[in-house]
């Protein structure tokens, strides 16, 4: 196993912020899906939800979010039931939705933790999901345009979250679980192993400092499982 490619991994995971996801309600254009999912991984989400609009063919997964090995997605049919999961986290739930009690994005703190929830690409956020938010909040627009693409406005919120957070030093020290941790690891450096393992139902090899599994080990296995 390349040095590299271990530190890399294990410094990526260290940077990951479970308490910062986002929220897609009924997001339903493959582009838009993959390029949210994308900005998540940039920022360190680990994981996000999504509410499937009705009659969307495309779920998020896949080739149709392109990100999926690295940012885990969570999809629901009713948007109550996402909004349960994040709420029973402690996370504040961020609308990115004009209205009279919305706030400049830059105003909010996100090193608090956050649920940023955007709506649909035409219709935008939802009567229910609006007030169910804590919070509005809105990229101040001086043209003649008022409304950004809902992958564009994404990125601009979570990059300011992103920002907050690394002036916080919240980046860099490991928030996630020792289990989840190790078994990340082992699945991003090892995606054919893992396969074989989920495919014959097999508990992971041990890898060494340096991430590697024993190639003998790793052959008996093959060998065993073959000869079933």
């Amino acid at each position: 196993m390349k040095e590299n490619r271990l530190a890399r991994i294990e410094a990526l995971l260290n940077d990951r912020q479970p308490d910062l996801t986002v929220l897609m309600d009924q997001v339903h254009k493959p582009h838009n899906l993959a390029a949210i999912v994308r900005t998540a991984d940039a920022v360190g989400i680990g994981e996000v939800h999504a509410v499937r609009a009705e009659g969307n063919i495309h779920r998020c997964s896949g080739t149709a979010m392109g990100s999926d090995r690295w940012v885990k997605a969570n999809q629901y049919e009713k948007l109550d039931d996402a909004l349960s999961v994040v709420k029973q986290q402690g996370m504040q739930v961020l609308a990115a939705h004009f209205s009279d009690r919305a706030v400049d994005f830059r105003s909010v703190d996100y090193t608090r933790p956050t649920c940023l929830l955007l709506g649909a690409e035409k219709e935008g956020v939802s009567d229910a999901a609006a007030e169910a938010a804590d919070h509005h909040v809105l990229i101040p627009m001086l043209g003649m345009v008022q409304s950004l693409n809902v992958s564009v406005a994404s990125s601009i919120i979570l990059y300011e979250a992103q920002r907050q957070r690394s002036e916080a030093g919240m980046y860099g020290s490991r928030k996630i679980s020792d289990e989840l941790f190790e078994r990340l690891k082992f699945e991003w450096l090892h995606p054919k192993i893992m396969r074989f393992c989920h495919k014959h139902n097999l508990p992971y090899p041990v890898i060494n400092e340096q991430g590697d599994v024993d190639d003998d080990y790793w052959q008996s296995l093959r060998k065993k499982v073959s000869g079933q």
